[in-house]
């Protein structure tokens, strides 16, 4: 049986992993090896990253809720509580979007939950 080497196909897969190191330093882009381990890694903590980014957000939202919260005299906690027991069902994200963008819609909805 004769022997193939599969230069071709070989030379494809460099040249993807290759093409997806463009922007490292050293060997990390230009050898096939180091190029390899440098994507493994980097999707790695891509991976973690688009995670880390949901807890990232959900902190800024609650943040500026509280400080929106703050010419009220009213805590965070005690202000989600309130939400919760007059089955207000709006999330962080529109009540920081609403205390950035819309102070007085955001004034009357914490005006119905004191009420």
């Amino acid at each position: 049986m004769s022997r193939v080497k599969g230069g071709f196909t070989r030379a494809r897969k460099h040249r993807k992993v290759k093409a997806l190191a463009k922007g490292f330093l050293g060997a990390r882009r230009r050898t096939f090896k180091g190029a390899k381990e440098g994507i493994l890694h980097a999707l790695d903590h891509a991976y973690v990253g688009r995670r880390l980014k949901k807890q990232t957000m959900r902190r800024l939202w609650i943040v500026r809720i509280n400080a929106a919260l703050a010419p009220h005299k009213l805590s965070y906690s005690k202000f989600i509580n309130l939400l919760k027991t007059n089955n207000i069902l709006l999330d962080r994200k529109s009540l920081s979007e609403l205390a950035i963008s819309d102070q007085p819609t955001f004034d009357k909805i914490v005006a119905d939950v004191i009420r």
